[in-house]
């Protein structure tokens, strides 16, 4: 849709009546606070970031009064402060260096490992080995996207030559010698593990028997690259993963037969292959016909990853499993699942269905585990519903009432009898407030098509040259976060599809909104929605942030901080493009610590399916500013976009951003009120 599409100016009346029939009007809690959200929700850093290993600022600090609706409802309110706040600014720790896990070996109780592993969570002091997890996956697809986009642009530099030598004389068989020459790399995930290694940002460098730390039962990956550059598989393409002779050097192993097997894949490869679930019939490797038809073309020795596996069988270690399914939404085709720790118990060598010897394998799964979550053709875990009516607790079809591409149930399984989200009317579009006035006199590209095709998109040199999404099978996705994204507006030629209209496309993922037993409302997704990915603006009233100063009880003000981030103020750490030069950055604006953002958006009474997203301490979104139609970071729009790989029913959640101790009454003593986001790495209070 067009820029100024989105918008709709108009002068603000009285909170309107709710939307559903029937439903209670909004009580507010009986604190006089307001919530205060930023744009700087996650602190999703640029790979180089990652790679430093520093320890992040112990939140981002949202100028603001405190947030309550989800994280203080179902609690008692006498138990917290009730005079109003203002904001006080802590300076963040810094954290120790990481260390590295010890391999473990001798054990082989799937009990004992899963110790292991809470124990280096317990190491890791302020930054816990799931987080880690998280963190080295976030710079991995970062270092994949901008990958994917050079050889999407490299692709196109090689269309431009071809086209062009078709139209010398001599030029055509020169250019088919240019498409074998230059034709684009088909694995930039490849390319991301080697940088990865370059930064020294691979997790777990040395090769760890049993459970690794961060890593549980049921967790998937979206293709091998990322389990190489966690350390779960060392490997992108063997199905065998062992410790060589190098580590019989080492402390604890001088008993031990190396090789040694620290984990196998199981994805369909050798016909020989027999899954039970709880016990395998794994073929060793080689002698495969890797053109993919699975057949056995060779014999097998025992040597390299065969060998390993006999001697894991003698020595007794566990042995991670991996199993792979076909995923249509992943980039490589398939996801791989964590299974768990298995036993090898038996080997053999016998001749294969097509007569080659083959090497024979039985393992069987420890004890103590988390149930499987996949079996030999389909997943087992939870699935996200196929029809709206089927919904347990359905309390409305759609709270859109038909706005959105998709529509968005509500579900109540908390109260009785179950009601809905009361209180709101359902918007779209970003309503303005009388006053206030949007420019429009952003300059457009006069690019044909898509903007990704032309090398010279003004637009894209706005962004710092290069647009700032990629394309992923017709879905743009952002590449990194920037201090501010500049998409294609009314004023530009480019069609309505052009992947630098990303944010304009409206929903993409079918989404619900549900009762949580602890924060009100939530909302999670029934699709797999990959990092980078749009997922939502959030829309409101925009109002100066002066005028909402008298609207106490307000539990959805998001302040439009886009300048004070670009600025590094109050802690906030700097993005990509934080450097650039706008006009709302000249001198007569540039004020040393400005008292607070100029505009924000109230949620309150009319907004949309954002405003029910919750807070978390450990968050798979991100905010995002974006500029269409004008360049004025005081008015950006506020996206939200995914920062990991969101499996189907997820709840979506980002960092509403407040430094611990910086809400104060008016009397000076601290308001502190407690997290109920149970993340990994709690900060247990939300301020």
């Amino acid at each position: 849709m067009e820029a100024m599409d989105s918008v709709a100016v108009m002068e603000v009346a009285a909170v309107p009546d709710p939307v559903f029939v029937g439903a209670a009007p909004l009580t507010p809690p009986p604190e006089a606070s307001v919530l205060r959200r930023s744009a700087r929700c996650l602190n999703r850093p640029r790979a180089p970031i990652y790679t430093e290993k520093e320890e992040p600022k112990q939140s981002t600090g949202r100028r603001g009064r405190p947030k309550k609706k989800r994280d203080a409802e179902n609690h008692d309110p006498a138990a917290e402060a009730q005079a109003p706040a203002k904001v006080a600014r802590k300076t963040p720790k810094a954290e120790p260096k990481e260390k590295k896990p010890m391999p473990v070996v001798e054990p082989i109780s799937a009990a004992d490992f899963a110790g292991a592993a809470a124990e280096e969570d317990a190491l890791g002091k302020g930054k816990s080995a799931k987080l880690r997890v998280k963190e080295t996956l976030r710079a991995f697809n970062s270092h994949y996207l901008h990958l994917v986009q050079e050889e999407q642009k490299r692709a196109q530099a090689v269309i431009q030559e071809i086209e062009a030598s078709k139209n010398k004389k001599a030029g055509k068989k020169g250019g088919e010698d240019e498409i074998k020459e230059k034709r684009p790399s088909k694995r930039p995930d490849l390319k991301a593990i080697t940088r990865m290694q370059e930064n020294n940002s691979v997790l777990y460098t040395e090769k760890v028997i049993g459970q690794i730390p961060g890593i549980d039962v049921g967790d998937q990956f979206y293709s091998r690259a990322e389990m190489v550059v966690l350390g779960v598989h060392s490997h992108w393409l063997n199905g065998i993963d062992y410790m060589g002779m190098k580590y019989k050097e080492m402390k604890g192993y001088a008993n031990f037969s190396f090789p040694l097997a620290t984990c196998i894949v199981m994805s369909g490869i050798y016909e020989d292959d027999l899954d039970k679930a709880d016990e395998i019939i794994y073929t060793g490797q080689g002698g495969n016909d890797l053109l993919g038809n699975h057949r056995q073309i060779g014999s097998q020795k025992l040597a390299r990853g065969n060998l390993a596996l006999k001697n894991s069988k003698d020595n007794g270690n566990p042995v991670r499993v991996i199993r792979g399914h076909v995923a249509k939404n992943s980039y490589t085709g398939k996801v791989y699942t964590y299974d768990g720790l298995y036993k090898v118990v038996e080997d053999w060598v016998q001749n294969g269905v097509q007569g080659h010897v083959v090497f024979k394998y039985k393992l069987k799964r420890l004890e103590g585990q988390p149930s499987l979550t996949t079996s030999e053709v389909r997943f087992t875990r939870a699935e996200a519903p196929r029809n709206i009516s089927e919904l347990p607790g359905l309390v409305c079809d759609d709270i859109s009432g038909g706005q959105e591409n998709i529509p968005i149930p509500a579900t109540n399984l908390v109260d009785d009898p179950p009601v809905p989200p009361p209180g709101f009317a359902y918007i779209k579009s970003l309503k303005i407030s009388k006053g206030i006035k949007i420019p429009s006199d952003c300059a457009g590209c006069d690019c044909e098509g898509d903007c990704a095709s032309n090398k010279n998109c003004s637009c894209a040199k706005l962004n710092g040259s290069d647009l700032p999404y990629v394309s992923f099978k017709d879905v743009g996705r952002l590449v990194e976060p920037k201090a501010v994204v500049f998409e294609c507006g009314p004023n530009c030629s480019c069609n309505r599809n052009c992947v630098n209209r990303t944010s304009q496309q409206g929903l993409q993922h079918r989404l619900e909104v549900f009762k949580t037993a602890s924060k009100g409302w939530g909302v999670r997704t029934w699709d797999t929605i990959l990092p980078g990915a749009p997922i939502c603006e959030y829309v409101g009233v925009l109002r100066k942030t002066e005028d909402v100063e008298s609207l106490l009880h307000n539990n959805y003000i998001f302040d439009i901080d886009c300048l004070q981030t670009m600025k590094g103020l109050d802690g906030r750490e700097k993005r990509a493009g934080s450097d650039m030069q706008l006009p709302s950055l000249h001198a007569e604006n540039d004020t040393e610590a400005p008292p607070a953002p100029e505009y924000c958006i109230d949620a309150g009474s009319i907004g949309n399916v954002a405003r029910f997203i919750n807070h978390s301490c450990n968050p798979n979104l991100f905010v995002q500013c974006v500029l269409i139609s004008h360049k004025d970071v005081k008015l950006a729009k506020v996206m939200l976009f995914a920062a990991d790989t969101i499996l189907p029913l997820q709840e979506l959640c980002y960092d509403y951003g407040y430094v611990l101790n910086s809400v104060v009454s008016a009397t000076g003593d601290i308001i502190e009120l407690p997290c109920y986001c149970g993340a990994p790495d709690c900060r247990k209070r939300l301020y």
